[in-house]
């Protein structure tokens, strides 16, 4: 009986977490072009480009995180060795170049990753190394 109370509770949290997931894209696809247009206009009309580049690099760096978190599984498969010393995708604080970065560092990158690393980097001298919070580097280059 009260394995069958948990998994009615654990189906009913599989479905509000499903439902507030498409809440949380519908919301996302509807209002985020009207922001992103408004803030535009904004910038540019008050002629403030240098926070029109803050605000790019900002919605950057958001999308970048929600991206580590939503492609995690697809890209800890195609991106990463299969070791156990790998460091995975996925935390939602970090950004996907961070965790290239670390693996770079380490050696776990798979070849694809290797050219995502290389095309970054192209982009941007250093993108990954660089992405890595100074005090992780450390760790991660000491070991």
């Amino acid at each position: 009986m009260e394995n069958e109370i948990q998994t009615k509770e654990r189906k009913k949290g599989i479905l509000t977490s499903f439902l507030l997931f498409l809440i949380a894209i519908f919301l996302l696809s509807v209002t985020a072009p009207i922001g992103f247009i408004f803030a535009l206009l904004q910038k540019l009309f008050t002629r403030k480009i240098q926070s029109l580049r803050d605000y790019l690099l900002e919605v950057a760096l958001v999308l970048d995180q929600a991206g580590n978190v939503i492609m995690q599984h697809f890209l800890n498969a195609v991106l990463l060795k299969k070791d156990p010393n790998v460091y995975l995708f996925g935390n939602k604080k970090e950004t996907i170049s961070s965790v290239i970065g670390k693996n770079s560092l380490t050696g776990n990158l798979t070849s694809l990753g290797q050219f995502l690393d290389s095309f970054l980097n192209a982009i941007d001298k250093n993108h990954s190394l660089n992405s890595i919070e100074e005090n992780i580097k450390n760790f991660f280059t000491s070991n």
